[in-house]
C-alpha cells in the first residue's frame, strides 16, 4: 500500500501530520541523519586544528567551507543517499561515514582527510552527541517557545480575570471562594517553576571510544591528552562533557529531561481536566465555530474537544517519557542495543507533547467566562462564610466557634437571612459584627485578586 497520511500508522504522520511540520527537521529521521553528519564533520575539523594529530594538516579555507556546507546545509538528497547506503551496510552511522567519504573522494585534496572521518570513534560517540544536539535544539526552538505561549495565555487570563469571584470546590464540595484569575495564576506559577527546571537540565555528551577509555586513541597518538581534547570538542558544541562512561553515555541526563517535561505535561493535563469541569458546570462558555459539529445526533452540543485532545496527548507523551526515564539509564555491562530503538521514539513523545500544547492554545482562545453563572453559584452557597465567621469568633474568645458553625452549616444550605440572624446574636465587637454582616460569598475572596495581579505585574516588569 502506498504510504500517505491516510495509510500512516502513527497519527503524528497521519491525522496530525500538518501540526508536526514545524518540528520535523529536528526530530525526524532526516533530523537524526543531519545531526550525525554535523557531528562527524565537526570532529574532522576539530582534529585538523590539533598539533598532536600530525598526519592531518590544517584544513584550507576551501576545504573548511566545503565541510561547513555539508554540516550546515545538509540537503534532503544527502539523507536519501545515506538511507540507500544503509540498505547495503545495515548500519546507520557507518552509512553517514560513507556518505562523507564519498563526498571527499570527489576531489584529490579532500581525499587526503578521508582516513580521519570517524577517527577513533564508536558509533555511540556520534549518536550520543547527535541526540544531545537534537534534544537541546528541540528544547530551545520547538518545545519551550510553544510552552511559553501557553504560559503567557494563562498569565493574560490571570490579569483579566483577577477580580472575577467564583466558588471554589474542595473534594468537589462548595468551599471558600476564590477568583478565576487566581486559579489561572496558580497554573502559571507551577509552569514557570517547572519550565526553569526543564531549561536547566544539562545536555551531556562524550567522545571516548569503544568502552569509554580512549583505547584506540592512545595507541594511535599516545602523546595526545585525549581527555582534554574530548572535553574541548564536546564543549565546543555547547554541550556538557561527561568524563566517565562505558561505550554509551549513560543517558541519566535524558531521564532528567524526560522527567522534567513529563512534570510540565502533568500540570497541563491537570489543568485540562479542571477547565473541562468548569465548562461542564457553566463557568466557561466556548466560542462557537459555525461550521463545526459537536455531536452526530445532538445538534446543541459544543464539546470541550480541544482540552480533551490535549489531555489525551499529554497522557500518551508521558507514558513514553516515563518509559524513557526508567529504561534509558539501564544498559547491560559496557553496552547493549536496547536504547537504540527507544531513543528513536523521543520525537514521538515530544510530538504528542506539542499536540497537547497546540490544542490547549486553541481551546484557551475559545473560552468565555460566564460571570452570571459564577455569581449564581456564589449566591446559592452562603454557608461558605462559615469559615470566616468561626475564625472571627475564635479571635474574640469563643472556644466552641467551630462547633457552633458546624451545627448550623454542616451538610446544609444556609441563606443570607439565616446567617445574618446568627451573626447578630454573637458576642463580638460591633465593628467585627458589622464587617461580617457586610460580607458576601462574592466578596469573601481574601487576597486572590491581589495575588493574581501581582503575578501578572511581575511578568510585565
Amino acid at each position: 500500500m502506498e504510504f500517505s497520511s491516510l495509510t500512516a500508522i502513527s497519527p503524528l504522520d497521519g491525522r496530525y501530520a500538518r501540526k508536526c511540520d514545524s518540528f520535523r527537521e529536528v526530530f525526524s529521521e532526516y533530523g537524526l541523519i543531519r545531526l550525525r553528519t554535523f557531528t562527524e564533520v565537526r570532529w574532522i575539523q576539530f582534529l585538523a586544528g590539533r598539533p598532536e594529530i600530525t598526519e592531518l594538516e590544517p584544513l584550507s579555507p576551501i576545504v573548511n567551507e566545503f565541510l561547513n556546507q555539508l554540516a550546515e546545509n545538509f540537503a534532503r538528497e544527502h539523507a536519501r543517499k545515506v538511507k540507500e547506503i544503509e540498505a547495503t551496510t545495515n548500519h546507520d552511522v557507518k552509512a553517514v561515514e560513507y556518505l562523507i567519504a564519498e563526498k571527499l573522494d570527489e576531489d584529490a585534496d579532500l581525499g587526503r582527510i578521508r582516513p580521519f572521518v570517524h577517527f577513533a570513534c564508536t558509533s555511540e560517540d556520534i549518536n550520543n552527541i547527535t541526540y544531545a544536539l537534537m534534544l537541546r535544539e528541540g528544547r530551545a526552538e520547538v518545545i519551550r517557545p510553544t510552552l511559553r505561549r501557553v504560559i503567557e495565555k494563562f498569565r493574560a487570563l490571570a490579569g483579566t480575570l483577577a477580580a472575577q469571584p467564583m466558588l471554589a470546590r474542595t473534594h468537589g464540595q462548595s468551599a471558600s471562594p476564590t477568583t478565576l484569575g487566581k486559579e489561572m495564576a496558580n497554573i502559571v506559577a507551577r509552569l514557570e517553576r517547572q519550565d526553569e527546571l526543564f531549561k536547566a537540565v544539562p545536555t551531556l555528551a562524550k567522545i571516548n571510544g569503544a568502552v569509554g577509555n580512549f583505547n584506540a586513541h592512545v595507541v594511535a597518538y599516545p602523546e595526545a591528552d585525549w581527555p582534554a581534547l574530548s572535553r574541548t570538542f564536546i564543549e565546543s558544541l555547547g554541550l556538557t562533557w561527561n568524563e566517565y562512561t562505558t561505550q554509551i553515555e549513560p543517558h541519566d541526563w535524558i531521564a532528567e529531561y524526560c522527567d522534567a517535561l513529563a512534570r510540565i505535561n502533568t500540570i497541563l493535563l491537570d489543568t485540562c481536566r479542571d477547565i473541562w469541569s468548569y465548562i461542564s458546570i457553566g463557568y466557561f462558555k466556548q466560542k462557537q465555530i459555525a461550521t463545526e459539529v459537536g455531536s452526530s445526533t445532538m445538534p446543541h452540543k459544543v464539546n470541550p474537544i480541544d482540552f480533551e485532545n490535549a489531555e489525551g496527548n499529554f497522557g500518551v507523551a508521558n507514558a513514553l517519557l516515563r518509559h524513557f526515564a526508567e529504561k534509558l539509564p539501564v544498559s547491560r555491562w559496557q553496552r547493549d542495543l536496547t536504547d537504540s530503538t527507544v531513543l528513536r521514539n523521543l520525537g514521538v513523545a515530544i510530538g504528542h507533547s506539542m499536540l497537547g500544547y497546540q490544542s490547549m492554545l486553541v481551546g484557551l482562545d475559545k473560552l468565555r467566562p460566564d460571570s452570571e453563572r459564577m455569581q449564581a453559584d456564589l449566591d446559592a452557597n452562603w454557608e461558605v462564610l462559615g469559615e470566616a465567621i468561626q475564625t472571627v469568633m475564635r479571635r474574640y474568645g469563643h472556644g466552641d466557634a467551630y462547633e457552633q458553625m458546624k451545627n448550623l452549616t454542616r451538610g446544609a444550605r444556609i441563606n443570607a437571612d439565616q446567617l445574618r440572624e446568627f451573626v447578630i446574636t454573637l458576642d463580638i465587637p460591633d465593628a467585627a459584627r458589622t464587617a461580617l454582616l457586610d460580607l458576601k460569598p462574592g466578596t469573601y475572596t481574601g487576597l486572590a485578586e491581589e495575588l493574581a495581579r501581582k503575578l501578572k505585574d511581575t511578568a510585565d516588569d
